[in-house]
């Protein structure tokens, strides 16, 4: 019988279903003071003649009555390459969404991943169209920068929240620009939540063979807003999402994307995330037929407004 918890995780694995117990304090026994035994004092003994004292021979802590500490040996590891004198930031974990609606998945699973708004490689258009027909005109006519002649509209977008603002908008029935007129109607359970990782993308690019994917970039905020920051090669999309995660203030990385140029396969999602198990079930039976089956995973958290923050 599968221990599977309704967050559909394994094996305990779930912090929610299964917490760990909180440790029992244990009194620090007392402390015993050594009482010293009376002793004749020992006779004097005849000083001997000191050498001048000598900064070489002699440690620092002679002189100070201080126990000296032995310094330790510097190490003979190489300096991580990232961040001056810290410890390195594990951005592969970064998990990256892409929020869509449920009878949009069986069109996904067609395509065979999911495509970029611009992409001619369309057979049907998704049946719910979350995005506003200005919204994904905007997206359409806002170039990349560091791209020839490429616009947002040829990416594949993902959030690095999944408490992002668009989508809390939505949770809340918020008037949002972004969003298609029968969004914010639409019931929490209606949506799925497709999860990854960054470190999937990295592996789809080095791996053996013609990369899958095209260009990787991040924003830290709309992709098509006018003073969002792009960051579209190697180097300034690491650094775009290096200063995204070590920000204070959380709110950047509510509005940031991750954008996949073209295509992103469904063979990189890892998670599938729903609101409830009856979603679940009704998911798992469309991925049924897939080569590629992802854990099915409920996370009521996801599908709830968050908490408005009170400065």
């Amino acid at each position: 019988m599968s221990n599977e918890c309704i967050h559909g995780l394994e094996g305990g694995l779930c912090a929610i279903c299964f917490p760990k117990p909180i440790p029992e304090a244990v009194p620090a026994a007392p402390a015993v003071r050594a009482s010293r035994a009376k002793s004749a004092p020992s006779p004097a003994r005849p000083k001997k003649a000191s050498k001048p004292p000598s900064l070489r021979s002699a440690p620092a802590s002679a002189a100070s009555g201080v126990t000296s500490v032995a310094r330790p040996r510097p190490s003979t590891r190489a300096k991580s390459s990232i961040g001056p004198k810290s410890a390195p930031d594990n951005v592969g974990e970064q998990r990256i969404y892409h929020l869509t609606h449920i009878r949009n998945l069986a069109g996904i699973l067609s395509s065979g991943g999911l495509l970029a708004d611009a992409s001619e490689a369309w057979a049907v258009r998704p049946a719910v169209d979350i995005s506003s027909a200005p919204n994904r005109e905007k997206r359409r006519s806002t170039l990349i920068a560091g791209t020839e002649n490429t616009t947002v509209a040829h990416f594949v977008p993902f959030f690095l929240s999944p408490n992002a603002t668009i989508w809390d908008s939505i949770l809340t029935n918020t008037g949002d620009p972004r969003l298609s007129r029968d969004a914010p109607y639409a019931e929490n359970f209606d949506f799925v939540i497709l999860v990854s990782t960054v470190k999937k993308i990295v592996e789809a690019q080095s791996g053996p063979g013609e990369s899958s994917l095209g260009v990787i970039a991040v924003t830290d905020g709309d992709a098509a807003g006018t003073l969002t920051r792009v960051g579209a090669t190697p180097e300034t999309s690491d650094r775009v999402l290096r200063r995204l995660r070590a920000e204070k203030d959380a709110a950047a990385l509510l509005e940031a994307e991750l954008l996949v140029e073209e295509t992103f396969p469904f063979e990189l999602v890892t998670i599938v995330a729903v609101a409830n198990d009856k979603v679940r079930d009704v998911v798992r039976g469309i991925l049924a037929e897939s080569g590629h089956r992802p854990k099915v995973a409920v996370y009521p958290p996801w599908f709830h407004a968050s908490e408005p923050v009170i400065a």
